[in-house]
């Protein structure tokens, strides 16, 4: 078999990390410099992003920076700003109980 036959299996581990990737990636667009909050939110990705750097994938660390995201939204005033986020925010949920496809 060549190299582009093996196919490396995906963990659920994988799937997540990619997953709350994507999301980090539409949050960075969503932000303004109109937005109040965005230092804020700056903060929250260079957290969320030091998570994701670990080797190891602690689920815990996830929620408590998914608790932060929650935070930051319930003090947003600008109230499109906050529905984005929020949105962004069940993503981000989604994104932690995604699974690996079995075949």
């Amino acid at each position: 078999m060549s190299q582009k036959q093996i196919k490396r299996m995906q963990s659920d581990t994988d799937v997540k990390r990619k997953a709350i990737k994507q999301v980090v990636g539409h949050i960075k667009k969503k932000i303004t410099s109109e937005y109040v909050g965005s230092d804020h939110l700056m903060d929250w990705i260079t957290q969320i992003e030091e998570i994701l750097a670990k080797d190891e994938f602690i689920i815990r660390d996830y929620i408590q920076a998914r608790k932060s995201l929650n935070d930051i939204i319930e003090r947003t005033l600008d109230e499109e700003m906050r529905f984005k986020l929020r949105d962004s925010w069940f993503s981000l949920g989604k994104a932690l109980e995604k699974k690996a496809k079995v075949n």
